[in-house]
């Protein structure tokens, strides 16, 4: 942890009660006037740090911006996830940066975040609309013990982690529809995409792209899309701390990441199917050039869905466009 980080983790703990900045200086191992300089520093990013010299410092306000020391402060240890994050103010997309540090030989569980994205995708290509400072934009690099047939269960741990972090943080009920998309009030809130890196019987690397619309108003929405999505402002009638869902989501999906690599998918998907829409109805599926109809039942060990089709046949389904009927 950075001593940004170090000195943002202290304050934080010590809430209303100063912190001196001898004890700063004693716990972090650097001068006194080393102290001063990364407070006034924070001062300039927006950090709100009352600071005397014969009362010590206290955290009385946080800008809203991602900012990497303050996310890592406020994180704590992790397994993997966020243990390294970056935070770029404009990039195309989180996803391209990770496949480049991926082919660079860095370690899994560096997490990029970006205040906006130039050319934020969705699955099958579809652009993901990122304006800056109104969502949480990210990507995690994974280099998982799985087969490329197992990489959706990470699709699965994520979407169910981003839902439990975004019940935790603002009290509201997401729902998880098949495979990707978490959903407030039949609307899109965020979405995963997965993009893999694999051999024929190993995964080298997984870019786990997350985007959660935080606070995006209606207008930000472009027209055609605004009967489909929606933000959590929108849901919850007031702005969502970005910075406090961000750390909660890094914190979920480190849970069940460890969940899915100590081999313990099973509780994973009972988990996601409480939370999912999907299951239990009739659904049209389209895969390529097919269109399939019938009831989607359940997952398979893998993470596919498995849909009884029309005729009677059960169908193992990996990817697809999903309509449930009403």
């Amino acid at each position: 942890m950075t001593i940004d980080a170090q000195i943002l983790s202290a304050l934080r703990a010590a809430g209303d009660s100063p912190v001196s900045g001898s004890e700063l200086s004693q716990r972090l191992a650097i001068s006194r006037a080393a102290v001063w300089a990364r407070i006034e520093e924070l001062r300039s990013l927006g950090y709100d740090i009352e600071a005397s010299p014969h009362e010590g410092c206290r955290l009385r306000n946080v800008p809203d911006v991602l900012h990497a020391d303050d996310l890592l402060s406020r994180l704590g240890k992790t397994r993997v996830v966020g243990r390294d994050i970056r935070v770029f103010q404009e990039t195309t997309s989180t996803n391209d940066v990770i496949e480049k540090l991926a082919s660079d030989g860095v370690k899994e569980g560096v997490v990029v975040f970006a205040e906006a994205q130039s050319k934020g995708r969705g699955r099958l290509g579809r652009k993901w609309i990122s304006p800056a400072r109104k969502g949480i934009w990210f990507s995690v690099l994974l280099r998982p013990n799985l087969r490329p047939s197992e990489a959706t269960r990470l699709n699965i741990a994520a979407s169910t982690a981003v839902a439990r972090a975004i019940r935790s943080e603002t009290e509201l009920h997401p729902q998880i529809k098949w495979p990707n998309d978490i959903l407030m009030g039949g609307r899109k809130v965020a979405g995963i995409l997965t993009e893999l890196s694999a051999e024929l019987d190993h995964v080298k690397h997984i870019a786990l792209g997350i985007g959660v619309d935080a606070n995006l108003t209606a207008s930000d929405f472009p027209a055609d899309l605004r009967k489909q999505a929606t933000s959590i402002k929108l849901e919850a009638g007031r702005n969502v701390d970005r910075a406090a869902l961000a750390t909660a989501v890094l914190r979920e999906l480190d849970v069940d990441y460890g969940r899915i690599s100590s081999g313990q998918f099973e509780a994973v998907a009972d988990e996601w199917e409480e939370l999912c829409s999907t299951l239990g109805h009739n659904i049209s599926i389209r895969v390529g050039d097919r269109l399939l109809q019938g009831r989607a039942e359940s997952l398979d060990d893998d993470g596919a869905l498995l849909l009884r089709t029309q005729h009677g046949r059960l169908e193992r389904i990996v990817g697809g466009d999903v309509v449930v009927k009403k």
